[in-house]
């Protein structure tokens, strides 16, 4: 009989239900059964999809107000405080767990990660719990000493996560599609999008799948500095997409094609898409990231080397300007390079399910 893997997300936009896809693809290569489950569905009275909508709404209109929240629960050494909603979340996946038994379960979104520390903790759980962790800053609702291991992204936030739980944990490899790997050549696809000139020096300007931040601002600093031709990724917000002044594109599936015809990624939340840019070795700027994780997450991948944080125009315009350097772009390259020889967390997950 062969192993039974329940891989945990949520879809909180789009990057932790990548992530999990993903990683459910390799482990079914290894012949291991797997399960994705969303945990905001197993919540009861729609209570899953209201936090969903919040959050998006929140980031969109009233980012004040989740950098209030993310102030008062998400940045703090000290343990998570218990919550009603983490122990209905245990217990609902508690249930789900024992209509079909997994040999282990993987968290890839941090609520997740509090629910099945719990479980193992409280010994209701008996199978390994590891947990991926998505964000390159790691706040405090990732972390639970209930769980047997934690898988980041870099040794750094290793040390960190180690120090902080008693648990072991080490970096892994990003989690990104093969396409993302192969050979960056460039083609035509983003260039006809953009209907560009052969020579133009284009700019991808990402906003997410919800397609939140001040990217219009962007993207006309950008185009009005006559040096650069700014392309909006939209995600599946069609208001944002009618609202560019310029080039723009909704929810795309060939992203790799695209990123192989840019110049540079300006992105404002430091999550799967940076890792999607590193793996095809195109440079990423950090720019108005969105509050929270997404602004510690910038200031993270900065200080680790692997991209620019710009705080001002003109600093983007300068970090930009620096990029027609060939060494300066294959030094910023082999950084983003070296995170994909950490080993695979497939594979460390294997080893895991014996």
């Amino acid at each position: 009989m062969g192993k039974r893997l329940l891989i945990l997300t949520a879809g909180m936009g789009a990057g932790h239900d990548a992530v999990a896809a993903e990683l459910a693809r390799r482990m079914a290569r290894r012949d291991v059964e797997t399960s994705v489950v969303d945990v905001l569905d197993l919540l009861p009275l729609r209570l899953g999809h209201g936090m969903r909508r919040m959050y998006e709404e929140m980031v969109r209109s009233a980012p004040w107000l989740y950098e209030g929240i993310y102030q008062a629960f998400f940045v703090s050494r000290r343990p998570p405080p218990s919550s009603p909603l983490t122990e209905l979340l245990a217990n609902r996946l508690d249930a789900r767990m024992r209509e079909l038994p997994p040999d282990a379960v993987v968290s890839t979104f941090h609520i997740a990660a509090q629910a099945t520390g719990r479980l193992r903790d409280s010994g209701r759980l008996i199978v390994p719990s590891v947990v991926l962790v998505t964000d390159f800053a790691v706040h405090r609702m990732w972390l639970h000493a209930g769980n047997d291991r934690y898988l980041c992204p870099d040794d750094r936030a290793a040390r960190t996560v180690m120090e902080r739980t008693g648990r072991p944990a080490s970096g892994h490899a990003p989690v990104v599609r093969p396409e993302f790997r192969r050979r960056r050549v460039p083609g035509s696809v983003l260039r006809d999008a953009a209907g560009a000139r052969p020579d133009d020096r284009i700019v991808l300007i990402s906003a997410g799948a919800w397609g939140v931040g001040r990217v219009e601002e962007t993207a006309q600093g950008l185009a009005a500095s006559g040096r650069y031709v700014p392309v909006v990724l939209c995600g599946r917000n069609e208001r944002l997409r009618e609202r560019v002044y310029g080039p723009a594109l909704g929810w795309r599936d060939d992203m790799p094609k695209l990123m192989a015809g840019a110049y540079a990624l300006i992105d404002n939340a430091a999550g799967l898409t940076c890792r999607e840019a590193f793996a095809c070795g195109l440079p990423v700027i950090s720019y108005r990231p969105i509050p929270g994780h997404g602004r510690d997450g910038a200031a993270a991948m900065e200080s680790a080397g692997l991209s620019c944080y710009a705080r001002t125009p003109g600093e983007l315009i300068r970090a930009l300007d620096r990029l027609k350097d060939e060494a300066a772009r294959r030094v910023r390259a082999r950084r983003a390079a070296a995170l994909f020889d950490a080993v695979p967390a497939e594979r460390v997950i294997g080893s895991v399910l014996g």
